[in-house]
């Protein structure tokens, strides 16, 4: 029996609610939190605390599905095309720290790899973003009446001068990839008679899921992402898909980005331009590319 979609978003509703309840009632400090990799890459109790509620929560429902979590990750793991829950129980957590208020829990779903149901809950702005795979993508803000997505009536895509683009560091700040972001957001960034794009602007969210949001909302045009994980896009990716966006690779000529791949271009939803805008960006990247395992 396929499983009912309605009845898991309902349920990634209530449990993303539970959440931020947990983040908003917590007091990180951000002299004294866990590192992962690097002073860049940050955890904290509440990160692993909200996490083992979701677990908890969504597994006592659906036993039979599986469970890919951020902080439970472990090298090795796979999605597979059985139904899976992809979380991300704080999203943000270097905003988290700082008390900045772009955080949110990411909670996904998907079905043969792909994105499938999407709930992304944004507490410190009390936004909640969903979607459901052919039926729409959605913003409730401080608990008021659903609003489809995108907010406006889309303009068609012109070209990267005209663009909002959203762009992350990450936590690896060298090597290949490091080099490869400064080299595109410079590019992205500087005059034209320069041999740059010059976009209207650069924007660090410094939160994936909420980067994906911000497009499938039309508040930005285009995110460009290499290193972040399924669990960071996969709520996000059917948020956007439902709103007309597009997904593309992070890579040049990739059009068939997997959840897992690690990199990522998401294109608002446009009655024209967008696949236009992904070669113009493509070829900013030029013969650089972003280089990340699953």
């Amino acid at each position: 029996m396929a499983p009912n979609l309605v009845e898991i978003h309902d349920l990634l509703i209530k449990v993303a609610h539970q959440a931020g309840q947990m983040i908003m009632s917590a007091t990180p400090n951000a002299n004294s939190e866990g590192t992962k990799k690097n002073s860049a890459d940050i955890v904290t109790e509440t990160d692993k605390a909200v996490e083992t509620m979701v677990s908890t929560e969504l597994m006592g429902k659906y036993p039979d599905f599986e469970f890919i979590g951020e902080e439970t990750y472990h090298p090795g793991m796979q999605l597979s095309d059985a139904p899976t829950f992809i979380v991300d129980p704080i999203d943000g957590t270097t905003n988290f720290v700082h008390s900045f208020p772009s955080v949110c829990i990411s909670l996904g779903f998907s079905i043969g790899k792909v994105p499938t149901v999407g709930v992304i809950y944004n507490p410190f702005l009390d936004e909640l973003y969903t979607a459901i795979k052919g039926q729409g993508a959605f913003l409730s803000r401080n608990g008021g009446e659903k609003v489809r997505l995108p907010l406006k009536n889309p303009e068609p895509l012109k070209d990267l001068s005209t663009a909002l683009v959203g762009a992350e560091w990450g936590s690896d700040r060298n090597g290949v990839n490091f080099d490869l972001k400064v080299k595109v957001f410079s590019k992205l960034a500087a005059a034209k008679e320069d041999g740059g794009s010059m976009v209207h602007s650069l924007r660090c969210i410094g939160s994936a899921a909420l980067n994906l949001s911000a497009v499938a909302a039309g508040q930005q045009d285009i995110f460009w992402e290499g290193g972040c994980w399924a669990w960071d896009v996969c709520a996000g990716w059917c948020i956007l898909v439902e709103a007309g966006g597009l997904m593309a690779g992070g890579n040049p000529g990739d059009w068939e980005p997997t959840i897992d791949g690690r990199k990522y271009l998401a294109v608002r939803g446009a009655p024209s331009g967008q696949k236009d805008i992904v070669e113009e960006f493509w070829k900013v990247i030029g013969d650089g590319r972003l280089e990340y395992s699953s």
